[in-house]
Protein backbone atom coordinates (compact mmCIF):
# COMPACT_ATOMS: atom_id res chain seq x y z
CA UNK A 1 0.00 0.00 0.00
CA UNK A 2 1.28 3.52 -0.85
CA UNK A 3 1.11 5.69 2.80
CA UNK A 4 -0.70 9.56 1.85
CA UNK A 5 -0.47 11.99 3.77
CA UNK A 6 -3.36 14.73 2.98
CA UNK A 7 -2.68 18.05 3.57
CA UNK A 8 -4.94 21.09 3.46
CA UNK A 9 -5.81 23.71 5.52
CA UNK A 10 -9.89 22.88 5.15
CA UNK A 11 -10.93 20.48 7.49
CA UNK A 12 -13.59 19.67 4.99
CA UNK A 13 -11.83 19.94 1.77
CA UNK A 14 -8.99 17.51 3.52
CA UNK A 15 -11.75 15.14 4.41
CA UNK A 16 -12.96 15.05 1.09
CA UNK A 17 -9.21 14.88 -1.04
CA UNK A 18 -8.79 11.71 1.99
CA UNK A 19 -12.19 9.84 0.91
CA UNK A 20 -11.14 10.25 -2.76
CA UNK A 21 -7.64 8.49 -2.16
CA UNK A 22 -9.34 6.05 0.34
CA UNK A 23 -11.37 5.09 -3.20
CA UNK A 24 -8.24 4.61 -5.31
CA UNK A 25 -7.04 1.07 -4.68
CA UNK A 26 -3.51 -0.01 -3.72
CA UNK A 27 -3.54 3.81 -1.60
CA UNK A 28 -4.52 4.55 1.94
CA UNK A 29 -4.51 7.67 4.16
CA UNK A 30 -1.91 7.65 6.92
CA UNK A 31 -2.38 10.85 7.69
CA UNK A 32 -3.99 14.51 7.46
CA UNK A 33 -2.77 17.72 8.43
CA UNK A 34 -3.59 21.08 8.23
CA UNK A 35 -0.71 23.25 8.39
CA UNK A 36 3.06 23.13 7.32
CA UNK A 37 4.47 22.26 10.90
CA UNK A 38 1.97 19.50 11.65
CA UNK A 39 2.21 18.13 7.75
CA UNK A 40 6.39 18.37 8.47
CA UNK A 41 5.96 16.48 12.05
CA UNK A 42 4.14 13.87 9.92
CA UNK A 43 6.85 13.58 7.38
CA UNK A 44 9.50 13.10 10.28
CA UNK A 45 7.87 10.32 11.72
CA UNK A 46 9.05 8.13 8.09
CA UNK A 47 5.80 6.24 7.14
CA UNK A 48 4.43 8.57 4.52
CA UNK A 49 5.18 7.99 0.76
CA UNK A 50 3.07 10.54 -1.00
CA UNK A 51 2.32 13.96 0.01
CA UNK A 52 -0.75 15.31 -1.20
CA UNK A 53 -0.45 19.41 -0.45
CA UNK A 54 -2.03 22.56 -0.66
CA UNK A 55 0.33 25.74 -1.21
CA UNK A 56 -2.17 28.10 0.97
CA UNK A 57 -1.15 27.01 4.74
CA UNK A 58 -1.82 29.00 7.77
CA UNK A 59 1.80 28.99 8.71
CA UNK A 60 3.82 28.46 5.48
CA UNK A 61 3.30 28.17 1.85
CA UNK A 62 2.94 24.95 0.48
CA UNK A 63 6.32 25.26 -1.74
CA UNK A 64 7.98 26.60 1.63
CA UNK A 65 7.48 23.25 2.95
CA UNK A 66 8.71 21.53 0.78
CA UNK A 67 11.92 23.11 0.85
CA UNK A 68 12.11 22.34 4.44
CA UNK A 69 11.69 19.00 3.55
CA UNK A 70 14.09 18.57 0.92
CA UNK A 71 16.73 20.40 3.44
CA UNK A 72 16.05 17.56 6.04
CA UNK A 73 16.73 15.15 3.77
CA UNK A 74 13.75 13.77 3.46
CA UNK A 75 12.51 12.74 -0.27
CA UNK A 76 8.89 11.94 0.07
CA UNK A 77 7.11 12.42 -3.24
CA UNK A 78 4.63 15.22 -3.63
CA UNK A 79 1.47 15.92 -5.46
CA UNK A 80 -0.03 19.50 -5.56
CA UNK A 81 -3.53 20.28 -4.37
CA UNK A 82 -4.36 23.68 -4.66
CA UNK A 83 -6.37 26.78 -5.90
CA UNK A 84 -2.70 28.77 -6.99
CA UNK A 85 -3.13 28.37 -10.59
CA UNK A 86 -0.63 30.74 -11.41
CA UNK A 87 2.20 30.33 -13.44
CA UNK A 88 5.06 31.22 -10.76
CA UNK A 89 3.68 29.14 -8.33
CA UNK A 90 3.61 26.26 -10.92
CA UNK A 91 6.97 26.78 -12.34
CA UNK A 92 8.31 26.54 -8.51
CA UNK A 93 6.87 23.43 -7.82
CA UNK A 94 8.07 21.57 -10.54
CA UNK A 95 11.95 22.90 -9.68
CA UNK A 96 11.52 21.34 -6.59
CA UNK A 97 10.35 18.02 -7.65
CA UNK A 98 6.67 18.00 -7.47
CA UNK A 99 5.52 15.01 -9.68
CA UNK A 100 2.19 16.70 -10.44
CA UNK A 101 0.19 19.89 -9.91
CA UNK A 102 -3.70 19.52 -9.67
CA UNK A 103 -5.84 22.92 -9.95
CA UNK A 104 -8.67 23.24 -7.49
CA UNK A 105 -11.39 22.46 -8.03
CA UNK A 106 -11.06 18.87 -9.73
CA UNK A 107 -13.18 15.67 -10.26
CA UNK A 108 -12.45 12.92 -8.61
CA UNK A 109 -11.57 11.13 -12.01
CA UNK A 110 -8.23 13.54 -12.30
CA UNK A 111 -7.14 12.69 -8.84
CA UNK A 112 -7.27 9.01 -9.60
CA UNK A 113 -5.59 9.30 -13.08
CA UNK A 114 -2.72 11.58 -11.21
CA UNK A 115 -2.60 8.56 -8.45
CA UNK A 116 -2.69 5.88 -11.06
CA UNK A 117 0.50 7.74 -13.04
CA UNK A 118 1.94 7.83 -9.30
CA UNK A 119 1.70 4.24 -8.74
CA UNK A 120 3.05 3.26 -12.29
CA UNK A 121 6.31 5.05 -11.92
CA UNK A 122 6.78 3.27 -8.30
CA UNK A 123 6.26 0.11 -10.22
CA UNK A 124 7.81 0.97 -13.33
CA UNK A 125 11.32 2.18 -10.78
CA UNK A 126 10.70 -1.10 -9.11
CA UNK A 127 11.06 -3.11 -12.33
CA UNK A 128 13.95 -1.36 -13.72
CA UNK A 129 16.26 -2.07 -10.53
CA UNK A 130 15.14 0.48 -7.89
CA UNK A 131 18.71 1.98 -6.74
CA UNK A 132 20.51 0.46 -9.38
CA UNK A 133 21.86 1.97 -12.97
CA UNK A 134 19.68 2.39 -15.78
CA UNK A 135 20.33 2.77 -19.16
CA UNK A 136 18.28 5.68 -21.79
CA UNK A 137 14.94 3.01 -22.44
CA UNK A 138 14.69 2.55 -18.73
CA UNK A 139 15.00 5.89 -18.11
CA UNK A 140 12.30 6.89 -20.82
CA UNK A 141 9.87 4.40 -18.80
CA UNK A 142 10.72 5.79 -15.55
CA UNK A 143 9.93 9.38 -17.15
CA UNK A 144 6.86 8.26 -19.17
CA UNK A 145 4.98 6.65 -16.44
CA UNK A 146 4.05 9.89 -15.00
CA UNK A 147 2.44 10.85 -18.00
CA UNK A 148 -1.47 11.40 -18.08
CA UNK A 149 -3.62 10.99 -20.80
CA UNK A 150 -7.02 12.05 -19.44
CA UNK A 151 -10.15 10.25 -21.76
CA UNK A 152 -12.26 13.08 -23.63
CA UNK A 153 -15.44 11.87 -21.65
CA UNK A 154 -15.20 10.10 -18.27
CA UNK A 155 -18.11 7.40 -17.60
CA UNK A 156 -19.41 9.88 -15.05
CA UNK A 157 -20.68 12.24 -17.82
CA UNK A 158 -23.13 12.44 -20.99
CA UNK A 159 -21.53 11.04 -24.47
CA UNK A 160 -20.39 14.42 -26.17
CA UNK A 161 -19.21 15.40 -23.10
CA UNK A 162 -15.83 16.36 -21.92
CA UNK A 163 -14.17 16.62 -18.61
CA UNK A 164 -11.76 19.63 -19.24
CA UNK A 165 -14.95 21.45 -20.29
CA UNK A 166 -17.17 20.84 -17.10
CA UNK A 167 -13.93 21.21 -14.83
CA UNK A 168 -13.50 24.55 -16.39
CA UNK A 169 -17.34 25.13 -15.93
CA UNK A 170 -17.33 23.91 -12.13
CA UNK A 171 -14.04 26.33 -11.34
CA UNK A 172 -15.60 29.38 -12.73
CA UNK A 173 -18.89 28.63 -10.24
CA UNK A 174 -16.76 27.68 -7.48
CA UNK A 175 -14.70 30.88 -7.42
CA UNK A 176 -18.04 33.30 -8.51
CA UNK A 177 -19.12 34.94 -5.61
CA UNK A 178 -22.98 34.87 -6.26
CA UNK A 179 -24.99 32.49 -8.40
CA UNK A 180 -24.27 33.12 -12.29
CA UNK A 181 -26.33 32.32 -15.31
CA UNK A 182 -25.88 30.80 -18.35
CA UNK A 183 -25.21 33.89 -20.31
CA UNK A 184 -22.71 34.76 -17.48
CA UNK A 185 -20.97 31.24 -17.54
CA UNK A 186 -20.74 31.57 -21.28
CA UNK A 187 -18.91 34.94 -21.46
CA UNK A 188 -16.56 33.41 -18.55
CA UNK A 189 -15.43 30.53 -20.07
CA UNK A 190 -15.24 31.36 -24.36
CA UNK A 191 -18.16 29.12 -24.65
CA UNK A 192 -21.25 29.21 -26.28
CA UNK A 193 -24.27 29.97 -24.13
CA UNK A 194 -26.18 26.44 -25.09
CA UNK A 195 -22.87 24.71 -24.75
CA UNK A 196 -23.01 26.23 -21.12
CA UNK A 197 -26.48 25.33 -20.91
CA UNK A 198 -26.15 21.75 -22.03
CA UNK A 199 -23.30 20.90 -19.13
CA UNK A 200 -24.79 23.25 -16.28
CA UNK A 201 -27.89 21.13 -16.75
CA UNK A 202 -26.21 17.95 -16.19
CA UNK A 203 -24.40 19.50 -13.13
CA UNK A 204 -27.15 20.22 -11.54
CA UNK A 205 -28.66 16.70 -12.03
CA UNK A 206 -25.60 15.60 -10.72
CA UNK A 207 -25.96 17.25 -7.58
CA UNK A 208 -22.71 19.54 -8.08
CA UNK A 209 -24.81 23.01 -8.89
CA UNK A 210 -27.63 24.05 -7.27
CA UNK A 211 -30.57 25.95 -9.41
CA UNK A 212 -32.68 28.93 -8.34
CA UNK A 213 -34.72 30.88 -10.20
CA UNK A 214 -34.83 34.90 -10.72
CA UNK A 215 -38.20 36.03 -11.33
CA UNK A 216 -38.65 39.03 -13.26
CA UNK A 217 -41.66 41.30 -13.70
CA UNK A 218 -42.30 39.34 -17.24
CA UNK A 219 -41.42 36.39 -19.10
CA UNK A 220 -39.72 33.38 -18.23
CA UNK A 221 -37.63 33.24 -14.93
CA UNK A 222 -34.03 33.68 -15.26
CA UNK A 223 -31.95 30.27 -14.26
CA UNK A 224 -28.91 31.02 -12.05
CA UNK A 225 -26.92 28.47 -11.00
CA UNK A 226 -24.60 28.05 -7.42
CA UNK A 227 -21.56 25.46 -6.98
CA UNK A 228 -22.08 23.56 -4.15
CA UNK A 229 -19.97 20.19 -4.33
CA UNK A 230 -17.08 20.41 -2.52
Amino acid sequence: MIDVLVVDDDFRVAEINAKYVGKVPGFRVAARAHSAAQALASVQRGTIDLVLLDHYLPDQTGLELVHRMREQGHGTDVIMITAASDVATVQAAMRVGALHYLVKPFTFAALRTRLDSYAALRRTVDRVGGRGNAGQEQVDRIFGALRTTPAPSSPGLPSGHSEPTSDLICRVLHHADHPLSAHEVAAETGLSRSTAQRYLRHLEQSGRLRLSLKYGDTGRPEHLYAWVAP
